[in-house]
């Protein structure tokens, strides 16, 4: 039999098929773009969507000979939510994490219940960010919208009610709102009335790993699984990432770079300590039994070198077609060595943690004439990594410690990226069998659903091993110590001045 893992992420949907081995039996990915209909403002338009999750998955099941699918299992991005009517047509694009709209929102929860009571009940630091304050947003602003919706939406129980199912969410996702109790596993009427909204518009919070339904004849129809295949709670991209890497005690951790780079870290019982939240670190469950997980973050990583590939990579992509060759490595092959010199703030999108501002603007410091276009590229790199030095160092402040590193996603294929990491971050960065952990997380609880693994232990001891090991340079990581001692001072001399540039750009 094989198993489906599929991530809806912010940019595209992929769905991958394994083996009960884990190898792989098909993929298929598709695209959509986000929109921007004003500055701060970040969307998706719902119908491609949930167009692009029909696509791969009628793909991947024509893809797979012989060996049907059992069970389905979707990770997704967080905090991104529709407003759904009942007849589950779209009544509004959806919403992403770094849009910026609902700041005005947000800052009203400062009050009543407070930072401090915020971040005890959902383990989420006070952000526009979440879920919760774009819901208020939408009542403010949108109240013809807001009247006319059934149930606002993650994109997994939006899946699960396009499927004729009943949407449900996992406690994971539940987590990422801002409106959801991470200590007793349920929706805060606390937080809900506050931001004076109904626990109703909501779906139905389960833990990841229970089964959510299965494949009706209608919905074999527009996705190609087959009757039967059984639906399985999945969770948060970044948790399912972790449990894909096979993070399922403390002290482990996953660095996945994709468009976001973000570490996720387990624990095995809720941290809620001001430590955390000062650092806007957040706790909430984890997708493997009952622990927790934090994330570390930085909004944009693999965004930068696509914007460098874009704007100003034309003869690496024509360098990359005639030589067949991948235009990333292209673009990071013949790099100097040791540090540039060079400071990029990579805050392209805003800041993730510890600083989590919304308002927040990449800037590069220290060129010179000197700078040529190797050392520019190699810069963008480093400042990717000082910024996840700075998490992980205030990580181990709170009392977070991080044994080694396990890297998946697309900078996880790149050795130069990998040592620069381990160098500066001066921790092991380790490679595992599967680059795209999350896809392969997918198929653990979809096996354990249908008794292909007795455990989701089993599962992470069969399909999940190390491979290479990026160790630090002692010499490197003390060079390197240097310049980013400096770096973790430039973002609290340039704030004030990002933020004023903000608001110019937003007239």
């Amino acid at each position: 039999m094989s198993l489906i893992g599929m991530d809806i992420g912010s940019t595209g949907c992929k769905a991958v098929a394994f083996n009960e081995e884990g190898q792989v039996l098909a993929q298929a990915y598709r695209e959509y773009p986000e929109i921007y209909p004003t500055a701060g403002w970040i969307e998706l338009r719902p119908q491609e969507v949930w167009e692009a999750v029909c696509a791969v998955l009628q793909k991947v099941s024509v893809g797979i000979v012989g060996d049907p699918p059992r069970a389905l299992s979707i990770s997704a991005l967080g905090e991104a939510f529709t407003p759904v009517a009942a007849d589950g047509s779209f009544l509004y694009n959806t919403i992403v994490s770094p849009d910026a709209r609902a700041v005005k929102q947000a800052d009203s929860l400062r009050d009543t219940p407070g930072a401090q009571r915020v971040f005890e009940i959902t383990g989420m630091p006070l952000h526009s960010s979440f879920t919760l304050p774009k819901l208020m947003w939408m009542r403010d602003e949108r109240p013809d919208i807001h009247r006319r919706t059934w149930k606002y939406l993650l994109w997994p129980d939006t899946v699960f009610y396009k499927l004729g199912l009943e949407p449900r969410l996992d406690w994971s996702l539940a987590g990422r709102t801002m409106a959801f109790d991470v200590v007793n596993h349920c929706w805060s009427e606390e937080m809900l009335a506050a931001a004076g909204l109904d626990s109703s518009l909501l779906a139905e919070p389960i833990r990841s790993g229970e089964v959510v339904g299965e494949i009706s004849q209608a919905a074999s129809q527009v996705t190609g699984l087959p009757v039967g295949c059984l639906v399985v709670a999945g969770g948060h991209d970044q948790p399912m990432n972790a449990l894909g890497a096979g993070i399922i005690r403390e002290r482990m951790a996953v660095d996945g770079t994709g468009t976001v780079e973000c570490i996720t870290v387990a624990f095995d019982r809720p941290v809620l300590t001001e430590a955390m939240r000062r650092n806007n670190y957040c706790c909430y469950p984890h997708v493997y039994g009952d622990l927790y997980a934090s994330l570390a973050f930085t909004y944009a990583s693999g965004s930068i070198l696509r914007w460098y590939r874009d704007n100003f990579g034309r003869s690496h992509r024509q360098e990359a077609e005639q030589s067949g060759r991948d235009v990333y490595d292209v673009i990071l092959s013949d790099l100097p060595a040791g540090p540039t010199g060079l400071f990029l703030v990579p805050y392209f999108a805003g800041s993730g943690t510890p600083y989590l501002d919304a308002l927040a603007r990449g800037a590069l410091l220290g060129l010179s004439l000197k700078v040529d276009e190797k050392t520019y590229v190699k810069a963008l790199i480093e400042g990717i990594c000082y910024e996840m030095r700075q998490n992980v160092d205030r990580l181990e402040q709170a009392g977070v410690v991080i044994d080694r590193l396990r890297c998946t996603g697309g900078g996880a294929k790149s050795p130069l990226w990998l040592q620069l990491k381990a160098d500066i971050i001066g921790k092991p960065a380790v490679t595992i069998n599967v680059t795209e952990s999350g896809y392969q997380a997918g198929a653990i609880p979809g096996g354990v659903a249908v008794g292909v693994y007795g455990s989701v232990t089993e599962a992470v001891g069969a399909l999940v091993q190390e491979r290479d090991v990026y160790e630090p340079n002692p010499a490197r990581h003390e060079e390197y110590g240097d310049f980013y001692r400096l770096y973790v001072d430039i973002w609290p001399a340039i704030a004030e001045l990002s933020h004023r540039i903000s608001d110019l750009q937003s007239r």
